[in-house]
């Protein structure tokens, strides 16, 4: 046989993932590119996941989208968004069919891991006032010492008022940080293991180092903090018991690379998703089956609450369209599809001893499909059905949109979960669908620009379908 007929015989009969340049044209390219520039700002404006309801409220308003109304009756080519307590948002363009015939989700979360302040934070030691902390989500608690935070949040004060706070952002603004030991002293704690050198209790965030006057007296550091902040806010320090304040990196997102092909920045995981999802809604006009993009709260923690997908918001919001249109929301939810709009982790050469190769997800080999998450075992986790595989696998063929399969690591390495499961348990069918991200979780992450476009391209298919 002669090599180019061998060669031919393995394209056939082979499955090679391809690098996403080596299918794309430069085109596609300029518009990934272009995309991305949008994502960035969103990155830099929306960094908690009451900014993120907020940035796309407005921007679904400008799109003609409305407050939805569940004692109206809606048409095909309608846009409607619900906001469940400012903390998650469904935006929903109504279709032709009836939604007896399924609805077509995109799920992604729009928490991230990070350092939320204690209900009773504020404290004076040795002339220095600090927040105590409590971490949100899987950290690895050392990255979070000795960079630069901001705070962002809300304080509901005693009488009802809602103050929101965001300082560390903008120029001139001061910034926090988490101290640590210098090497000189740190002999012991380096003798530590990683997980165990940092302690959460030793999260605690630098405020301030001012007292208040030279009078004779303690806490006068704390004085002076709460002096400024009741000057700014109004608030004294029990509001803090209602307040939700949260840490974030103070890092603007940048492109990485001599050849700006990647994007670092806090928090890819999950808004790299969340932001293509809602884009590609925004895209769509007159669709055959009624379009939902979800924006939900409290993934990193196990999606437990009012605001996260453990709850039954969704679920409520499924069943008023379908009373709206006299069908059983069972029968809706029976018939609809997801695709669960979630990241995984991309191959690291770094760091290979982690990932089998073969069955993980590589940077610019497209968006990625995780047939199932879980731990070890598989458990904990949604598993896609062969048939639902296909069809999503045929999906993207067709569309020419870059895609790969992945996996979260060796099977005994760990493992990880999304929100698939919980949509699952409302009988439909589902698959992650997201990004690979480099150093996933920690406050700078990495991701590929042509990943990011892939996966907007994968969810208006996904929406477009007849």
């Amino acid at each position: 046989m002669s090599e180019n007929k061998l060669q031919e015989l393995k394209d056939g009969l082979f499955y090679e993932p391809k690098h996403a340049m080596e299918i794309i044209d430069g085109e596609t390219v300029k518009q990934a590119d272009e995309f991305c520039e949008g994502y960035k700002s969103y990155l830099d404006e929306a960094k908690i996941e009451r900014e993120s309801v907020e940035f796309f409220v407005r921007e679904a308003e400008k799109r003609g989208y409305t407050e939805f109304d569940n004692r109206k009756k809606y048409s095909a080519g309608d846009k409607v968004y619900y906001n469940n307590r400012g903390k998650s948002l469904i935006l929903c363009v109504i279709g032709k069919k009836s939604v007896g015939e399924g609805v077509k989700i995109s799920a992604a979360h729009i928490d991230s891991p990070r350092l939320d302040l204690k209900p009773n934070p504020l404290y004076e030691d040795t002339n220095l006032a600090l927040f105590k902390t409590h971490y949100y989500g899987g950290i690895k608690k050392y990255q979070w010492t000795a960079i630069p935070l901001a705070l962002h949040g809300v304080v509901v004060k005693a009488n009802g008022e809602r103050v929101k706070v965001r300082i560390g952002e903008d120029e001139g603004d001061p910034q926090f940080v988490v101290t640590d030991l210098l090497p000189h002293l740190a002999q012991e704690q380096m003798k530590q293991t990683m997980a165990e050198g940092i302690k959460g209790e030793n999260l605690n965030i630098l405020i301030g180092s001012r007292p208040f006057s030279k009078d004779e007296g303690s806490e006068k550091v704390k004085l002076n903090i709460m002096k400024i902040l009741n000057e700014k806010y109004g608030i004294v320090e029990s509001d803090f018991l209602s307040a939700e304040l949260e840490a974030v990196p103070a890092y603007k997102a940048r492109d990485i690379g001599f050849d700006r092909s990647l994007i670092g920045a806090y928090g890819h995981d999950d808004k790299v998703c969340a932001y293509p999802a809602a884009q590609a809604i925004f895209s769509v006009e007159n669709p055959e089956y009624t379009c939902l993009t979800v924006l939900t709260d409290k993934e990193e923690i196990g999606s437990d609450g009012n605001t996260g997908l453990n709850s039954s918001y969704m679920k409520y919001f499924i069943s008023d369209l379908a009373v709206m249109q006299g069908e059983e929301p069972w029968r809706v939810l029976s018939n609809s599809e997801c695709l669960s709009a979630d990241v995984n982790a991309a191959f690291d050469p770094t760091y290979p001893e982690v990932s089998e190769r073969m069955n993980s997800s590589y940077v610019n080999n497209g968006v990625v499909i995780t047939k199932y998450t879980g731990a070890r075992g598989k458990s904990g986790t949604s598993d896609a059905s062969a048939e639902y595989m296909g069809k999503i696998r045929k999906m993207l063929n067709d569309s020419g949109v870059v895609w790969q399969i992945g996996e979260l690591g060796k099977v005994d390495a760990g493992g990880g979960g999304t929100v698939a499961m919980y949509v699952a348990a409302l009988n439909v069918d589902v698959v992650d669908l997201g990004v690979p991200v480099l150093s996933m979780h920690a406050p700078f992450e990495v991701v590929s620009k042509l990943d990011v476009y892939m996966a907007y391209r994968a969810f208006k298919v996904f929406f477009e379908q007849k």
